[in-house]
């Protein structure tokens, strides 16, 4: 009996009640070990990757998966950057031969559009809040700017779009009396009245060019007058040039028939 006792305790010394965390995709998480201090070693585990090692005397170890090159030890914590989906998972940090057990939770939030990225009204759009390595007792759920239905699962789908979806959507973990929220915002574009992105160029630039022309006619610069009017003189310039060499041609032809042939007898 006194064994059995004994086996419990020891147990109860080697592992400690880890905490639950939170992080968003892309952001940044930092661990908290459960020790301030530690007299020899301190080790880093994702599942069974070693990701830091550190001893007292200040030499250190870095593990070969990407996790570990994404991670810096902070003293006794550990931060990473860049999260990724596949961080989700259970860490350990052993300190002294005490390991203490944490969990990691990775926040996906996403929207779809159909048919098009851009959001309008009656179209078809999907709102997904996905949590990875979630245990069971959590909830996942969306919360609405609708007070007529304020509350939705963590997958939505809105068919179709209507102007009461408009606003922040928030979604929101909850697991072990820890809370997390990512909110996203849909809003439907305005109706435009103005004409086409091409059109209003053409638009600015015809205004553009009637504000230069303060004198010349038809809105146009009187610079562009002076190069058409250049351009007339000289298609006139060439038109008389061929003429002109073409009745010089055409005398010379007449006085060549005209002129007598030498007779010898």
């Amino acid at each position: 009996m006194k064994v059995i006792v004994l086996f419990v305790f020891v147990l109860g010394a080697l592992s400690a009640a880890g905490e639950v965390f939170f992080a968003n995709v892309g952001g940044k998480v930092t661990l908290n070990c459960g020790v301030s201090s530690y007299r020899h070693t301190l080790q880093w585990y994702h599942g069974y990757d070693l990701l830091h090692t550190v001893y007292q005397r200040g030499y250190t170890r870095r593990g070969s998966v990407d996790l570990a090159w994404r991670s810096v030890m902070r003293q006794t914590n550990l931060e990473i950057s860049s999260v990724k989906e596949t961080d989700a998972g259970e860490f350990t940090c052993s300190a002294d031969g005490t390991y203490h057990e944490h969990s990691l939770f990775v926040v996906s939030v996403s929207v779809s559009v159909t048919p098009s990225a851009v959001l309008k009204l009656c179209d078809e759009a999907t709102l997904q809040c996905e949590v990875k390595h979630l245990p069971q007792g959590c909830e996942v759920k969306w919360k609405s700017p609708n007070a007529d239905s304020p509350e939705w699962p963590s997958t939505v789908q809105l068919k179709p779009v209507t102007s009461s979806h408009n606003g922040t959507w928030e979604c929101i973990i909850t697991c072990d009396g820890k809370q997390l929220s990512k909110s996203i915002t849909i809003k439907e574009p305005p109706t435009s009245t103005t004409p086409p992105t091409t059109l209003k160029n053409i638009t600015l630039f015809v205004t553009s060019v009637q504000g230069t022309a303060n004198d010349c006619p038809l809105g146009l610069s009187c610079w562009m007058w002076i190069a058409i009017g250049v351009c007339c003189q000289f298609g006139m310039l060439l038109i008389v040039c061929v003429t002109v060499l073409c009745k010089c041609m055409s005398r010379r032809m007449v006085c060549e028939e005209r002129r007598p042939s030498n007779v010898y007898v």
